[in-house]
């Protein structure tokens, strides 16, 4: 073999030698599995707060129903009103829900409002102490009563339409009715009779009752959408509180044990929602 092909061979079989110690020094390829892309948990989604004020533009009470009691007789009988109304002006409300779809919401809410109500009694016997059996004897009644509604609602949300939601609802609850005072002032009524001057004979003061009443309401109305979070709700709500004891006795005790029927009232309201997103 000739010098120059010796060279040859001597520098393949390094280059060869070489090639193989790196190969045996080349560490793989190391892989990292890309991380699962991160999507934020919503803390508050579905969650909203609310408050609204409102207009009772009606309000209604059941029959006022109370006793007489007959000294001379020792006797009880029952007897009625012959008028009652009650006046309302204002309602507050306030509270918190979640909305599970997009159809179907619910909230807790506690509202209320101030009634005055006033009434009157009238009788065929005389007025005590007149002196004129001819006579009659009426009575004119006054108090005021307040009442804080404890409710759980639910809403069906029926769409939204260039901003609009209309929706109907319902609640159910128990609401804390406390009566004042009534006060009862005693005329007398001439008829066939002479009344002195003044008509006015005498006055008595009633304590008033309080008490937890069962309570229902509907409402239907409209939210506006003014951001994705704020929404201002405008809508109707029918409230019913059942009829409880209303005052006790007067003293001395001629009449007294009072109970009412239904508290009524239809209402405007308005509010506003903020959803917590």
């Amino acid at each position: 073999m000739s010098f120059t092909k010796r060279i040859t061979v001597a520098l393949v079989a390094s280059l060869g030698s070489l090639a193989a110690a790196q190969a045996a020094d080349y560490d793989p390829p190391i892989y990292v599995e890309q991380a699962a892309e991160y999507v934020p948990v919503e803390i508050g989604s579905g969650w909203y707060l609310r408050g609204d004020v409102g207009y009772v533009f009606s309000a209604s009470i059941g029959g006022v129903d109370y006793t007489t009691y007959d000294s001379d007789t020792t006797t009880y009988s029952p007897a009625s009103f012959t008028s009652e109304d009650i006046k309302a002006d204002f309602a507050w409300g306030g509270g918190f829900g979640y909305r599970f779809t997009d159809y179907f919401r619910a909230d807790a809410t506690v509202d209320g409002y101030r009634a005055s109500f006033s009434g009157s009694t009238a009788s065929d016997e005389a007025c005590a102490g007149v002196g004129d059996p001819n006579t009659t004897c009426r009575s004119e009644n006054s108090s005021e009563v307040s009442t804080v509604s404890v409710m759980a609602n639910g809403y069906v949300d029926l769409g939204t339409y260039v901003g609009l939601t209309p929706y109907v609802g319902a609640g159910a609850g128990f609401s804390f009715v406390s009566w004042g005072d009534l006060n009862d002032t005693t005329y007398c009524v001439e008829g066939g009779g002479t009344c002195p001057d003044p008509l006015a004979v005498g006055s008595t003061v009633h304590g008033g009752d309080e008490g937890w009443r069962f309570t229902y309401a509907l409402m239907a109305g409209f939210a506006y959408d003014v951001t994705r979070n704020f929404k201002v709700d405008v809508g109707y709500k029918y409230r019913s509180i059942d009829g409880g004891d209303m005052f006790g006795w007067d003293s001395p005790r001629t009449f007294g044990d009072g109970s009412h029927g239904n508290l009524d009232t239809h209402e405007v309201r308005v509010g506003v929602r903020y959803e917590l997103w």
